[in-house]
């Protein structure tokens, strides 16, 4: 008998296994009720956030904008999503029956997904492993069938989150939610150079260089053909909504979606966390390379530091 096959009988014997499935049944209940309020209530992506199984609000986010535009495909993709017990679109999956492809770069965490027969007989998704460039993601796409007009788009790969982005033509999402380095600030367009191989333990000891600007992410998006509607409440996900859909939604700048960063993950050369604030993160990183969206050029991130006085 495996490992997981004597973890799966002692939590059979012991109960564990119903009460952890019953505790999801409550959490989507409580989901499904806080969505139900929000649609009367809420007046914007922030008031409306509320979490299931997302890192912060961005349940409640998504069930905002899904009820305030016309998707005419209820698909779904994310990457970056671990062993979705914590994602974006699980709510998604199982409150409102999308269909969906999710991928991570461990098959530790894509066999955990197709072993969760709760979420993956039940539901229609599909789960694939494979560590995602911007060389390879339509491939990825296109060979598990999505291609063409999905619902929603989700980018969390702690790295190269712009460069992808900025590679994807294979689908056409009516919503794109992407993960922004919020130490970087609103102003700058900025993004960390594009490295295949990048991982964001290695390029640097504080895990904290990585990603784009929301600056940056806005230029893209504009490139694309979405409007920033707003970002969650964290600085974790900045959300952008198909130009020909927005409608009833407010278009904000990104001074105005930008929410200073919330989480202080910030490491140590031991690999501590040492909760520094937002001007100590950038002067512990303040020598590396990003590029200047605008100039294509390199710049050093210090430039990104307010100087006293200005």
């Amino acid at each position: 008998m495996s490992l997981s096959s004597i973890k799966r009988t002692i939590k059979n014997r012991l109960g564990l296994t119903g009460l952890h499935e019953r505790l999801i049944d409550i959490q989507q209940a409580i989901g499904r009720i806080e969505t139900s309020q929000m649609i009367n209530s809420s007046n914007s992506i922030n008031d409306a956030e509320f979490k299931v199984f997302s890192q912060r609000g961005q349940d409640g986010i998504i069930q905002f904008i899904i009820n305030r535009i016309d998707i005419t495909k209820s698909k779904f993709i994310e990457f970056g999503v671990e062993s979705y017990i914590e994602a974006n679109t699980r709510f998604l999956l199982t409150n409102n029956s999308w269909d969906g492809l999710v991928i991570d770069g461990s098959i530790k965490n894509i066999e955990y997904i197709q072993n969760d027969l709760r979420i993956y007989w039940g539901n229609q998704l599909t789960a694939v492993q494979s560590f995602i460039t911007k060389e390879n993601i339509n491939d990825l796409i296109i060979s598990k069938g999505f291609q063409g007009e999905i619902g929603l788009l989700s980018i969390d790969i702690d790295g190269n989150d712009y460069w992808v982005w900025e590679s994807i033509h294979c689908v056409n999402p009516c919503i794109v939610i992407c993960e922004y380095n919020a130490i970087f600030g609103y102003k700058k367009e900025v993004v960390v150079p594009y490295d295949q191989n990048f991982q964001r333990k290695e390029a640097h000891y504080s895990q904290i260089y990585y990603g784009a600007s929301l600056a940056a992410l806005n230029v893209l998006g504009a490139k694309k053909g979405y409007s920033l509607v707003g970002t969650d409440s964290s600085g974790n996900d900045a959300f952008f909504v198909r130009n020909d859909l927005i409608r009833n939604l407010t278009v904000l700048s990104t001074e105005q979606a930008y929410h200073n960063p919330q989480i202080r993950e910030s490491l140590d050369q031991s690999g501590k966390l040492n909760f520094l604030n937002q001007e100590q993160c950038l002067r512990s990183i303040q020598d590396l390379a990003l590029v200047d969206i605008q100039t294509n050029k390199l710049i050093k991130v210090k430039e990104l530091i307010i100087k006293k006085g200005n």
